[in-house]
């Protein structure tokens, strides 16, 4: 069962008085957040609440939704969990009737069912990049996963990394020593578009069979073996993490060689919505310049070109070279899936 969080609300609402006083209650030169829509405001406000499902971890998710909930007097529901729990309970809502989320907030959202999801047009999404928009307007991307390899800077010479994946096997001194994280299909499907199937498969082939990686479970678990010096380099990881260790003053890094796989944290709306005003302007809400400036300082990477990084050159160093945008869906994920795990597995 996902853990269901109830959103503390502020003193006004908890005291009993009325929505409309609350928000009357503004100094009235404070002009509204760019990302309310007027439309959509009145109409969300009378349907009572939003509930979000989202593998977000509260530490960062209550209170982006503290800010949305003090904008609009809309209480919010915070229901926390893992990709694959969400997307099973979401599944087992669907069979049986019963919808009780109105925004869908996880990395996998592209391999939620198209039926599941709305297609909807929020005013915010003109900011983000292309490549974080649905063709089909289902889903948009508040943040982007980077992959990129990562480095502990007190065991490896910046100056002798490899410049790019080929250069790995130029290491026979990290044979055995090397990680990667053991459901890393993304990164894997971009090598194989950028060198072709046979050329790719080659590759990863002889990294597997010369250095002999160490397979991790969990990105962030290995991001903090590098920067704890278990391992000296992670073939792969997500760029955030590192860059969170190394933050928090960890001796790590990333370094971006061709290509750079990237898939986006998202948001969509249920198309079936007990909630249905509030649920879009939620999802309008995330793609803000407000929300993703607020999720930068965690270390999110925005999918806004107007948002500034933390720190503030990760993305121009990510994107120097070229990116491959990777959206799986539920069968391509376990096709490429698959194919990963019978390489990286064959040592």
């Amino acid at each position: 069962m996902a853990n269901r969080v109830r959103w503390p609300r502020r003193s006004l609402i908890g005291a009993g008085l009325a929505m409309p006083f609350l928000l009357r209650a503004r100094r009235a030169d404070a002009a509204a957040p760019a990302w309310i829509v007027p439309d959509l405001l009145a109409p969300a406000q009378k349907e009572g609440g939003l509930t979000v499902y989202s593998s977000t971890n509260e530490q960062e998710g209550l209170p982006l939704w503290n800010l949305f909930e003090a904008a609009t007097g809309i209480k919010v529901t915070y229901v926390r969990a893992a990709d694959a729990s969400l997307l099973g309970r979401i599944g087992i809502e669907a069979r049986t009737g019963q919808p009780s989320w109105d925004l869908l907030n996880t990395p996998t959202i592209n391999q939620t069912p198209p039926q599941f999801l709305a297609p909807f047009d929020p005013p915010e999404a003109a900011a983000i990049i292309p490549e974080a928009r649905d063709p089909g307007k289902r889903w948009f991307g508040c943040y982007g996963n980077y992959n990129a390899p990562a480095y502990n800077t007190k065991l490896v010479d910046a100056a002798t990394l490899p410049k790019s994946y080929e250069g790995f096997l130029d290491h026979p001194e990290w044979a055995g020593k090397l990680a990667i994280e053991s459901t890393d299909k993304e990164w894997f499907y971009a090598i194989l578009q950028s060198r072709g199937e046979a050329a790719g498969r080659k590759l990863l082939q002889d990294i597997v069979a010369h250095l002999r990686p160490v397979i991790i479970d969990g990105h962030l678990a290995l991001a903090r073996a590098v920067s704890a010096g278990e391992y000296p380099v992670a073939i792969n990881d997500y760029a955030m993490l590192t860059d969170n260790m190394r933050m928090a003053g960890g001796p790590t890094d990333f370094w971006a060689l061709d290509p750079v796989a990237l898939f986006f944290g998202a948001v969509g709306v249920n198309a079936h919505a007990p909630h249905p005003n509030a649920a879009r302007l939620g999802a309008n809400f995330m793609l803000s310049h407000e929300a993703q400036t607020m999720a930068a300082k965690t270390g999110r990477l925005p999918t806004r070109p107007d948002v500034a990084s933390e720190p503030a050159d990760a993305i121009a160093r990510l994107t120097a070279v070229r990116t491959i945008a990777v959206n799986l869906d539920t069968e391509q994920a376990r096709r490429w899936q698959k194919m990963f795990r019978d390489i990286i597995q064959a040592q």
